[in-house]
């Protein structure tokens, strides 16, 4: 590994513990490198707070003068909730800047170069802008696509079923894998279900990881309940405000909810939610990813619509046999309607098997 490398890969390892707190800003880490040590450290913990050139530059102190500043995402040059990061480092008098990825931002992309580079600093883009986009993704999809990215998770038999005919799904994988969703869920800006998954198990779904003193900015919960069916004493409304996507008129069922503290985007004209504006509406909120968590109808119908960017699979040793239920509600009439999914990654998890795979082009 080359020096500018290592140096990224320690800033990209910083950008790494704000996974679970910073949206919907990016995750963001950076170093300070003066005479081949490392003199300052920081990331970016939480929106409202300072970037993480800021934190590294107090730490390094004195030391930043004329030193070689190594941030994963191209300094930001406008006023947002704090100042401008790149006027922070001409204040400090650094030599020069690497930066791994440009920022997407329309308020960014390439300016903060620009900044730079007439206050008289070197800068260069260095190596791990992949490693950096693939860190934010969601971030990145949200500035460049205007939507979030979207992961489906499915929990899944062996003969792929989610559960019984009856509905009873708990548990068909193992601890580790529901570690493992639950990681998945603190990563998440929203965890989006259907209104039947919510009648049917009344979940919570929060975000709670082994270690408590790692610390998790709980996603929202978003409900596509086009006919708003949920009652408002489900367990979700016992954290939070979630959001319901309806395109019902039943105001005693919108008072119920709102009272019971949840919010309801209302989309006009009957029948089904548009999921496609729906995710343009969370985008416009301020959401990166998306986590799915729902029954065959929500992911049927998010596959259709071309929508999921992910598809995280759990599959776990046991068989459910012809009348449990599927992945997905939707029909291939012809093998050449069929949807094709790239598999990038496979691992173990205890006794099941967790496997990556994305929509081919």
């Amino acid at each position: 590994m080359t020096t500018d490398a290592a140096y990224m890969q320690l800033a990209l390892e910083l950008a790494g513990r704000g996974r679970y707190t910073t949206d919907p800003n990016p995750r963001v880490g950076c170093v300070v490198v003066k005479d081949d040590a490392v003199v300052g450290r920081g990331w970016h913990e939480r929106a409202g707070q300072p970037h993480a050139e800021v934190m590294a530059l107090a730490d390094a102190g004195e030391l930043a003068r004329g030193a070689t500043v190594y941030v994963t995402l191209e300094p930001c040059c406008h006023q947002g909730q704090t100042p401008p990061c790149t006027q922070a480092l001409i204040d400090a008098g650094v030599g020069e800047v690497v930066f791994a990825l440009e920022d997407p931002n329309p308020q960014v992309a390439g300016r903060g170069l620009g900044v730079l580079t007439a206050a008289g600093l070197a800068v260069r883009q260095g190596p791990l802008a992949d490693q950096s986009r693939g860190l934010n993704r969601g971030f990145v999809s949200r500035m460049v696509r205007g939507r979030p990215y979207v992961r489906a998770k499915l929990a899944v038999s062996l003969d792929g079923k989610t559960a019984l005919a009856s509905g009873e799904s708990q548990w068909i994988t193992g601890p580790e894998s529901r570690a493992d969703v639950h990681r998945q869920r603190a990563a998440a800006s929203v965890i989006l279900t259907g209104s039947g998954t919510v009648i049917a198990d009344n979940p919570k779904l929060t975000a709670r990881l082994d270690d408590p003193d790692i610390a998790v900015l709980q996603p929202q919960v978003v409900i596509v309940d086009s006919a708003l069916k949920v009652a408002g004493n489900a367990k979700l409304f016992r954290q939070g405000s979630p959001l319901f996507f309806t395109r019902s008129d039943d105001q005693q069922a919108r008072v119920g909810i709102e009272q019971a503290g949840g919010e309801i985007e209302w989309q006009p004209g009957g029948g089904q939610v548009d999921l496609a504006c729906l995710m343009d509406r969370l985008a416009e909120r301020g959401c990166n990813e998306v986590w799915v968590e729902a029954g065959p109808g929500l992911n049927g119908a998010l596959t259709e619509a071309s929508l999921v960017d992910e598809y995280i699979i759990y599959y776990a040793p046991i068989l459910l046999g012809s009348a449990a239920r599927d992945m997905f509600d939707f029909c291939v009439q012809e093998l050449s309607e069929r949807i094709q999914l790239e598999v990038v990654e496979q691992t173990r998890l205890g006794e099941d098997f967790r496997v990556r795979a994305l929509p081919r082009a």
